[in-house]
């Protein structure tokens, strides 16, 4: 039990941080190419990296027999379908949102998902702890107070943001779903396979770049394609299975802290006041989230 509540907050926080620090590489990858030829490529990068990870892993099992374990091929395929349907989805109205808005308002509206994955929970019967719900309350406030910099109006540009948040709640839950019946890392490299698939088919109505704009690129691309992408995704899988898919993508929300830290330690930017306290609400969030459940427990101790 000791192991699994490990896995079900720490790889979450390491998801977190690894999208927050990879801020930088998809704006640099975004002033050299359309949204579609981006995705295209950073789910190319991460299903050749998932793919030679999961023939390593197959090549293991075979000389530890007791650790291979029966899985569906329907469920598999069914699931990184899905999957990938709503990752190449989310990923591209987000690309074509932030053409429109500032990025600050991109995080905050992209990250409400941690508000639509348990309202959707409801629809599926999905319970979720008063404790939980006021844990999305502070993280929306905290998340208010770190990326909004501006007068909060609406923009055509956050209309594709709140389509882009709702399929990645989507996905959140599809995962949830699939993540205890299928291998978590198969169930990634078949994702960012379909991926791959939607998103070269949309590159082909944007004007694709030069090759040596290309070269200018190669070193954002390559960490969002095996690090933001193939690494953080499957991570994210892991951490959802048997886990409260509201409490992991709180947890997964923390990118924006992480991402605000980070740009005050690499780029310097100085953190107001008002930052602080967003950060303060959403570790005050994720500890409230974390809290035992008494309703649970008594039904335990039953």
């Amino acid at each position: 039990m000791k192991v699994n509540r490990v896995r079900q907050n720490v790889l979450p926080l390491i998801t977190a941080l690894i999208w927050g620090t990879a801020f930088v590489a998809q704006s640099v990858g975004a002033e050299y190419m359309g949204p579609f030829t981006f995705n295209t490529l950073r789910a190319v990068i991460a299903f050749f990296f998932l793919l030679a990870l999961c023939v390593l892993r197959r090549s293991v099992r075979r000389k530890v027999l007791d650790e291979t374990t029966p899985s569906s091929r329907r469920d598999l395929f069914i699931g990184g379908a899905c999957c990938g349907g709503a990752l190449a989805i989310a990923s591209f109205f987000q690309q074509k949102g932030i053409e429109t808005t500032t990025a600050g308002k991109a995080g905050f509206i992209t990250a409400l998902y941690i508000v639509l994955v348990p309202v959707i929970g409801l629809f599926l019967h999905k319970r979720v702890p008063k404790a939980v719900w006021g844990s999305v309350v502070l993280a929306v406030g905290g998340l208010y107070c770190l990326c909004i910099k501006e007068d909060f109006s609406i923009t055509s540009g956050d209309f594709y943001l709140l389509i882009c948040a709702l399929c990645f709640a989507v996905q959140i839950l599809v995962i949830d779903y699939f993540s205890c019946k299928v291998d978590g890392i198969e169930l990634s490299c078949v994702q960012f396979f379909v991926m791959s698939v939607i998103s070269a088919l949309g590159m082909f109505t944007e004007q694709l770049p030069a090759p040596e704009l290309l070269l200018n690129c190669l070193w954002p691309v390559l960490y969002v394609g095996v690090f933001s992408s193939g690494v953080a995704y499957t991570l994210q899988i892991l951490a959802q299975k048997d886990s409260d898919p509201t409490v992991v993508s709180l947890l997964m929300s923390m990118e924006a802290v992480f991402a605000t830290i980070s740009g005050a330690i690499i780029l310097g930017d100085r953190m107001s006041g008002k930052e602080y306290f967003g950060c303060a609400l959403m570790l005050a969030a994720v500890i409230l989230a974390q809290l035992p459940d008494p309703k649970a427990k008594a039904v335990e101790e039953t």
